[in-house]
């Protein structure tokens, strides 16, 4: 079978077991009696990845292949899932925090290291057939965001959206992978060239906190990467909320929140390709001042929207916008770090840039939106069904109008001239 074929279907599992969960598990978890607790479970993740994926890539460069350790990891963390689903299943409404949310960080600890190890597996094989990884590679990445979207709608209209099933979904899948893993090209090792620690981990690159703009960059991907996770934490819960109402109980949004919510992940996809144009038209602080604001309003369109009409409309546009919040962020910001820092430290540069949004930024930002949601809201039992019911225009609003104040703050405090290519 042709390379770029087997690397597109390994991306396509690679985010589908994200997908399956990550948007939905917050409504499961509300189910399950833990919905004071759905800011532990997205905040994991971010403090996992400050220390689990350069672990594993020091062993994929030292001791065991990079395909080899991707399986490793993919059937850890798949059974981890699955048992997890199983659980949830057995203890039904009255799960246990500290059981659950155990056996979810095992899982999670493993499986996030594998993004950095899918990559590393395709570009050694790309590199071994003769291509352009530049070229070849970003086609392929695209079909891990269709498997994110279609997993996320097969939970939703499998009816697995309140239940501990979609874990099941994602272990599964996480099994699957690990078998195809291995199928993989071997992948070398380096054992002559051994990166320490330190330099996995991105800390040679705090030295650019001693240059103000990289310093003000850094310190503002941070406070802008605690918005990351707080739509896929709360998005689901609070569409289903209006569950509760009988003016919306049957509307498309409540029935399939997934798939209104899926309409952001399609947005990604288009805004990446607006990247170039906007970088080398204005640059990076402007598209990232962009990404600010399209926070702001992504936020606001959820405080004022609802699953009805016209208020539906609202939440489209929430989620088109998503976008240009997500992308406009993330890959500029990586392709700004990648342009201003030398050869020598570009890798840990690009290190401390995720650990800076993805890691600290997202986790710290989830649990202060945590408490936010936990004190403007409630669980209830209406119909039969779990709802959490409050304030959620107040909680919404908060998070716009943290986003603005980082986009002001940025704009004043981060100066930066582009110059027009």
């Amino acid at each position: 079978m042709n390379i770029k074929i087997r690397l597109t279907i390994l991306n396509f599992l690679e985010f589908a077991i994200w997908g399956a969960y990550l948007t939905s598990m917050s409504r499961y978890l509300i189910t399950a009696g833990l919905g004071d607790h759905i800011s532990y479970f997205y905040s994991v993740q971010g403090f996992v990845s400050l220390f689990m994926p350069a672990l594993m890539g020091i062993v994929a460069d030292r001791w065991i292949q990079a395909q080899k350790t991707l399986s490793i990891c993919q059937f850890v963390a798949g059974i981890a899932m699955c048992a997890a689903a199983f659980y949830g299943h057995s203890a039904g409404e009255n799960a246990s925090f500290t059981t659950l949310f155990s056996l979810y960080t095992i899982s999670v600890a493993f499986f996030m290291p594998t993004i950095a190890l899918t990559n590393s597996v395709a570009y050694a094989a790309l590199e071994g057939a003769g291509l352009d990884t530049v070229k070849a590679f970003p086609p392929i990445r695209v079909f891990g965001t269709i498997g994110f979207i279609i997993s996320m709608l097969c939970v939703d209209w499998g009816g697995l959206q309140d239940k501990p099933w979609q874990f099941a979904v994602s272990g599964i899948l996480s099994i699957i992978m690990a078998i195809y893993a291995l199928t993989m090209p071997a992948c070398p090792t380096n054992k002559g060239e051994k990166k320490g620690l330190v330099e996995a981990l991105g800390l040679r690159a705090f030295t650019l906190f001693k240059q103000r703009k990289m310093a003000v960059f850094f310190i503002f991907s941070m406070l802008l990467g605690s918005a990351l996770q707080i739509t896929n934490g709360y998005a689901n819960p609070f569409i289903a909320s209006f569950g509760a109402d009988e003016a919306f109980a049957n509307t498309f949004g409540v029935q399939h929140a997934n798939t209104l919510i899926s309409l952001s992940q399609m947005s990604e996809t288009l805004c990446i390709l607006l990247i170039p144009f906007f970088l080398k038209r204005f640059g990076i602080k402007i598209v990232m001042l962009m990404s600010m604001i399209a926070w702001v309003f992504r936020f606001g369109f959820f405080a004022v929207g609802d699953p009805g009409f016209p208020g539906v409309i609202l939440l489209i546009l929430s989620m088109i916008v998503y976008g240009i919040a997500f992308d406009f962020f993330n890959i500029s910001g990586s392709l700004f770090v990648d342009q201003e820092t030398d050869l020598n430290i570009r890798s840990s540069a690009q290190g401390l840039f995720m650990m800076m949004t993805n890691g600290l930024g997202a986790s710290v930002g989830m649990l202060l939106a945590g408490r936010v949601v936990n004190h403007y809201t409630h669980g209830e039992v209406v119909g039969g069904n779990f709802y959490t019911l409050g304030d959620w225009s107040t909680c919404w609003w908060i998070f716009s109008g943290y986003a603005l104040v980082v986009a002001i703050l940025f704009a004043i405090l981060f100066r930066y001239k582009h110059e027009r290519k």
